[in-house]
């Protein structure tokens, strides 16, 4: 059994071809899409961020949208770039959109991506701690951030505040019970993986990772996972680790998907660079008619290595089609893998 969800990077272009022009468009969409899946029976609604992009990008005002128009679907995201954030406020934002939600976020962190502008994090206020890399400094702020949400006083009250304060040290308010625990780490590298484990963070993992050792892509996830998985252990926690990845995965069911996503492409794994010293392999995409496409995801060994699948849609094409691709793997694809 796997949990099952969606993720969108919340695309937005103002050509006539697409069917999110405008921020605005992408937003609500977002959620519209969410109550959608939400409906069909899909586990979760996540969505990337992005800064200076066309993109989704600050998460919380939209995951507490989302929380607001649903009830029992998991809301999070893959992933917030820690580089930017102020990670007080970030719990303070978190624990609001939480609360909302009932208890349901699941929140990705990590170092962040390449991005669309030079050392943006600069433009929002930081900068490396000298010695330090910008992901290192990505680090340090998610250790702050999961510090805070323990909810532990930390902060030394005013003799003659505005309002009473409870006894003791102040912690950040509102503060979620369990939110600590619904923490995502985006690990591309087996080390960073091994470095959530020891923090407790759950897994996720995308496709795209640092090309470690030659090896398919899947091949190489599933050692992560493994990895992962070895290090939660020794590392003593008591809880169960959860582990995401996510996969374009396409059921052709009708000409219309077949006009769209029919003519293949992506059946192969890439390899790039992400930055000068570091090459990356791409994961490949799955477009197929479902009892093909059946036979290719048996043979994927990282999914079979997660708990959940993260489906990334094209959310230019719409609600309603993406809502019908989410239909499509739920109704023709998962059963027959046992996912369902």
């Amino acid at each position: 059994m796997k949990n099952i969800g969606f993720l969108s990077f919340g695309h937005w272009t103002p050509s006539s071809q697409s069917q999110t022009r405008s921020a605005a468009d992408t937003l609500l969409q977002s959620i519209d899409l969410a109550v959608a899946a939400e409906e069909l029976g899909a586990d979760g609604a996540y969505f990337r961020v992005h800064h200076f992009a066309r993109q989704l990008a600050s998460p919380f005002p939209l995951l507490a949208a989302v929380g607001a128009r649903t009830s029992r679907i998991e809301i999070g995201t893959a992933v917030i770039d820690m580089r930017y954030e102020n990670p007080l406020y970030m719990a303070e934002d978190a624990g609001s959109a939480d609360l909302i939600a009932g208890g349901r976020l699941q929140l990705g962190i990590s170092r962040g991506s390449p991005e669309q502008v030079i050392d943006g994090w600069r433009y929002f206020g930081y900068q490396p701690a000298e010695g330090e890399t910008d992901a290192d400094m990505g680090r340090r702020h998610a250790e702050v951030f999961l510090d805070v949400l323990h909810g532990k006083g930390f902060a030394q009250p005013n003799p003659r505040p505005m309002f009473p304060n409870p006894p003791g040290l102040l912690r950040l308010e509102p503060h979620s019970q369990g939110l600590r625990d619904r923490i995502w780490w985006g690990a591309s590298s087996n080390a960073t993986s091994i470095w959530a484990a020891k923090l407790g963070m759950n897994l996720q993992s995308s496709t795209l990772k640092n090309n470690e050792t030659n090896e398919p892509f899947h091949i190489q996830q599933a050692a992560q996972i493994r990895a992962y998985r070895s290090a939660w252990k020794e590392a003593g926690h008591t809880r169960e680790p959860r582990v995401s990845i996510s996969r374009s995965i396409i059921a052709i069911m009708d000409d219309r998907d077949r006009g769209y996503f029919g003519r293949g492409g992506e059946e192969d794994d890439q390899i790039g660079f992400i930055s000068p010293e570091t090459q990356a392999i791409f994961g490949r995409g799955y477009s197929a008619e479902p009892d093909v496409l059946i036979e290719q995801l048996r043979k994927d060994e990282a999914i079979a290595e997660a708990d959940t699948l993260l489906l990334t849609v094209p959310n230019q094409l719409g609600v309603a089609y993406n809502a019908h691709v989410i239909e499509s793997i739920l109704k023709h694809v998962a059963p027959a893998l046992g996912w369902r």
